[in-house]
């Protein structure tokens, strides 16, 4: 149910940033999603539709890229891409990881008529 705030958010992003570009429709939403965020872009795009009614939004897509999960090595220093089956160093086995990314959530680019 998060996503719900969560696409109130962007729209409201979008929607500001449009706007600034004196846009009269915003075609696509583009988000980067790390693997981690927690955000599913099919919920958002339910949402949006709802949302967006009545404004310049109202019919644009959701696009989103999804980043990966990367992690240093505490033990090697090995940097590496990781996912939920394989959460060990791939070097050294090691599950002593620093987080590097995987959890961002932005408001990448609009797709906008003007």
């Amino acid at each position: 149910m998060h996503e719900l705030a969560i696409t109130q958010s962007i729209l409201t992003i979008s929607l500001r940033a449009a706007e600034e570009q004196h846009a009269r429709r915003i075609r696509a939403i583009r988000l980067k999603l790390g693997a981690f965020s927690g955000v599913v872009p099919e919920c958002v795009q339910l949402y949006l539709d709802v949302l967006a009614k009545g404004t310049i939004a109202e019919g644009a897509k959701i696009e989103a890229e999804r980043l990966p999960l990367r992690v240093r090595c505490n033990d090697c220093g090995q940097v590496s891409e990781i996912d939920r089956r394989h959460i060990a160093c791939p070097a050294c086995g090691s599950v002593n990881l620093h987080r590097l990314s995987g959890r961002e959530f932005l408001v990448d680019s609009l797709e906008v008529d003007t």
